[in-house]
């Protein structure tokens, strides 16, 4: 019995995980069948997802080896292939081999973008993350899709745009950008009770244009990074862009503890 229970895997964060994993490959499907507004709206479900299962394994005291590598996974596919295959079939199919390359940019930006994260343990400042987070790149393409489903925008009249914005994307989650993480916001603590009045603003001004108002915030947070770089350095270096900043800026490293919020 218990050799069996040592060898088992908790279920609830990994269900959690799963359902992420589902959301991801629901966009995917749904962006064959020409369905976008379903598509993106999905990667903003598996966001949800996302960021639920790392805090409940955390709170339930279920964290494991197995759960990170599946995270790891799902999180390709939600965050790096879903967005990618979302992005090209609906405006990137006209442009050729550029419109594949694009595609193709963001999710190998991804993937290396997963690979460096889950080897950096140990040099994290848990203030930023370096380069842009899979979540957020994702978010950022998945916008804007959903706004220009929600504009009846033909996706193929700017393909070029959409292969700029999801290039880029893919490039800044490999950057050494520094991003905050607002992991220092108290969120068990008192607050006034105005915030909780501001709170309810932001949700009212979110639900009357969620498609626009989601892209501009993550179109905003991606734009912040370099921002943050050059306004924090005296002299910008290629270090300080691309490359391994591990020697020269420890302060870049994202938190390997919080494996939802920093991909």
């Amino acid at each position: 019995m218990t050799e069996q229970k040592r060898r088992g895997i908790y279920l609830l964060p990994n269900l959690l995980t799963t359902a992420g994993l589902f959301s991801g490959f629901f966009a995917i499907v749904s962006s064959m069948n020409g369905r976008f507004e379903a598509a993106a709206v999905a990667i903003f479900v598996a966001m949800i997802f996302d960021g639920l299962d790392g805090r409940v394994a955390r709170m339930t005291n279920t964290q494991s080896e197995f759960g990170a590598e599946y995270d790891s996974m799902a999180d390709m596919v939600s965050f790096g292939v879903a967005p990618a295959l979302v992005a090209y079939n609906w405006g990137l199919t006209g442009l050729g081999k550029i419109g594949w390359l694009a595609a193709f940019i963001y999710v190998a930006g991804a993937a290396l973008r997963l690979a460096r994260f889950n080897t950096q343990i140990g040099v994290a400042d848990s203030r930023y993350f370096q380069g842009l987070a899979s979540p957020a790149a994702a978010a950022l393409v998945a916008g804007l899709i959903w706004v220009g489903v929600e504009y009846d925008i033909n996706g193929q009249d700017y393909g070029i745009i959409v292969a700029i914005i999801t290039g880029v994307a893919g490039l800044l989650m490999v950057s050494n950008f520094k991003y905050n993480s607002f992991k220092e916001l108290n969120l068990s603590g008192k607050v006034p009770f105005v915030a909780l009045l501001l709170i309810m603003l932001i949700f009212v001004v979110v639900a009357t244009e969620p498609a626009l108002i989601l892209f501009i915030v993550f179109a905003l947070y991606s734009l912040s990074g370099p921002i943050n770089t050059f306004r924090t350095v005296d002299k910008v270096r290629l270090e300080d862009v691309v490359g391994d900043a591990a020697e020269h800026d420890e302060d870049c490293h994202p938190d390997k503890n919080s494996k939802t919020e920093d991909k």
